[in-house]
């Protein structure tokens, strides 16, 4: 988890995969370089920052070496994270929730759907694919919902466990995109600061 306090009044992510060791440590770890290199008044408006899986398969186990190798290689140091299991109070206490895939989308939306939560209730959380954010749309595989709709939207995130090194080079090229794209996407809409980083009154 990030070293920043989250309060109410500050912007909270959560980076979820399968077994959060390959894909959302990644996105957990490039996120927090991007918010280092803000300027103050922007960096202080992010809380919590951390990741977790769908699954419990690997709790607390760091990142897939792998995962830490492309980070270091792109001059991302000093990464910690332990992998946990998604719990129902995160949806109350992270404002955005970010799914790598569609699976994990539908995984995150079933867990919703148990707790009764239906949106424009309490619930704190916005659920989307974490490529939603500076990514191509769909991929060209977006499923329908029940009504004929898309059911989820932008660009997923492959798991690259099974393959090879530049599965998780491709991991890292996605998330830095999203990263920038989701600080500048949320920073816009912030009514405390603009987007230079300038306090507004």
């Amino acid at each position: 988890m990030s070293e920043t306090t989250g309060f109410k009044d500050k912007i909270n992510v959560l980076f979820v995969c399968l077994g959060n060791i390959c894909r959302s440590p990644m996105a957990h770890g490039v996120f927090l370089h991007h918010l280092s290199s803000l300027p103050p008044s922007q960096r202080s408006r992010f809380g919590v920052i951390d990741s977790c899986g769908t699954g419990a398969y690997h709790t607390h186990e760091p990142p897939d070496y792998r995962t830490m190798s492309v980070l270091e290689s792109h001059e991302i140091t000093g990464f910690e994270h332990g992998a946990r299991k998604i719990r129902t109070r995160d949806f109350e206490e992270f404002d955005y929730i970010l799914g790598m895939d569609g699976m994990n989308l539908s995984d995150l939306r079933r867990l919703e759907q148990r707790r009764g939560l239906v949106e424009g209730d309490t619930q704190r959380a916005k659920v989307s694919l974490f490529g939603k954010f500076g990514g191509k749309q769909s991929n060209g595989r977006g499923r329908r919902g029940a009504d004929g709709g898309q059911d989820w939207d932008g660009e997923e995130v492959i798991d690259p466990y099974y393959g090879g090194d530049e599965g998780f080079e491709e991991v890292f090229e996605q998330v830095d995109r999203f990263s920038k794209a989701f600080i500048q996407e949320v920073l816009k809409d912030d009514k405390t600061t603009d987007v230079n980083g300038a306090d507004k009154i």
